[in-house]
């Protein structure tokens, strides 16, 4: 290895743990495979960071193959540590596999097939960043929540700037209200406004991600995070506060004080991915606390007698638009959740089929 080429993984987050993990799950393929990270995600070709210094990657065709095919794992995505075998003088690598994810930020992928769309791996933070101007929604940050809550994620609520409102305090109140326990911190990145309280997740070994809507100032945030423009940014329409995607893909880079950033594409609209179930209960634990004075076990929380959920709406302790946006997102899932179960049967009746013309050929053959 090129001395002067090395690159320390440790600025890009791998540490003891992940190579115990390496070690259990790639140690026996020799020396040839060594660790890297998704740097960035372009399609067909990844960009890494490996002990060689950055090179494109490709998949080996064994290892799409399985993934085309058997259907196990997924492809990697950004934040993904990967076993790959490096090529330093051609600047390039083969993917040979993707170490076990801690973590992943999942959406419902774009169009009519219910599909997951991982956004980020082995993320620890995720800042949810809402901007402070007439696109402020609290229902949007709630759903933004649901994302985080079931990707196994840490949330932290940036209101973004903050230099353009009168009273960011009484915006924290309206977030904290329906965030409870979650910072949420007023920032401005061009007047370096309260940018100083993210400092405790910006530390070596923690990987963070910005998400929101387009326009809300995250590739400006990112620009100042990382002291030097690494993102470009546009102006936003000022008569209805709708901005233009500036980042169209996502990509990872490591901060000058510790740590790393990943930066995604702007959302106009978050279509929400639950595997887990976590996510609901998780940005609704409020009503899920009410619930439990409920006096039937299976209340829905609609027309029941002794309902404790909709007494709190009666007497003012939980607003009302926040237990129909509980209502109305818990059908959602629900209906997301039955057409993937729906999908999976499909696909495994189908790979039940090509198991059993493929054992049927091989019978032949003997």
């Amino acid at each position: 290895m090129n001395k002067q080429a090395a690159t320390d993984l440790g600025q890009y987050g791998w540490k003891n743990e992940l190579q115990q993990h390496w070690d259990n799950e790639f140690g026996a393929s020799g020396s040839e495979q060594c660790p890297a990270r998704v740097i960035a995600d372009l399609g067909q070709k990844y960009r890494l960071i490996t002990p060689f210094g950055e090179m494109w990657g490709e998949l080996t065709g064994r290892f799409r193959h399985r993934l085309d095919t058997e259907g196990e794992g997924t492809f990697p995505a950004v934040g993904d540590w990967v076993a790959a075998e490096c090529r330093p003088l051609e600047g390039s690598a083969s993917i040979h596999g993707v170490l076990t994810r801690r973590s992943q930020i999942s959406r419902q992928a774009a169009g009519g097939q219910t599909k997951e769309q991982i956004v980020a791996a082995n993320v620890d933070v995720l800042f949810l960043v809402a901007a402070l101007n007439h696109d402020f929604n609290l229902r949007r940050i709630e759903r933004y929540l649901i994302m985080a809550y079931s990707s196994g994620v840490t949330p932290v609520i940036l209101l973004s700037k903050a230099d353009l409102c009168e009273d960011p305090a009484s915006y924290i109140l309206q977030v904290q209200s329906i965030a409870p326990g979650v910072p949420v911190f007023a920032v401005s990145a061009l007047e370096d406004q309260g940018m100083e309280q993210l400092s405790p997740y910006l530390k070596t070994g923690i990987t963070c991600a910005l998400t929101g809507s387009s326009g809300s100032g995250k590739s400006t945030l990112l620009n100042r995070l990382a002291g030097k423009a690494l993102q470009a940014t546009q102006e936003i329409r000022e008569d209805d506060s709708r901005g233009r995607h500036t980042t169209t893909h996502r990509e990872l880079f490591p901060l000058p004080g510790g740590g790393v950033l990943i930066d995604t594409p702007g959302m106009r609209e978050l279509q929400l991915w639950d595997g887990g179930g976590d996510g609901l209960s998780g940005a609704f634990a409020d009503i899920e606390e009410l619930a439990a004075g409920c006096r039937f076990r299976d209340c829905r929380h609609q027309r029941e007698l002794g309902c404790a959920v909709q007494e709190a709406v009666r007497t003012g302790q939980l607003d009302a638009s926040r237990l129909a946006n509980f209502h109305k997102t818990a059908r959602e899932l629900k209906y997301q959740a039955a057409k993937e179960r729906k999908r999976e049967a499909v696909r495994a009746k189908g790979g039940n089929r090509k198991k059993a013309r493929s054992n049927a050929w091989s019978s032949e053959l003997d």
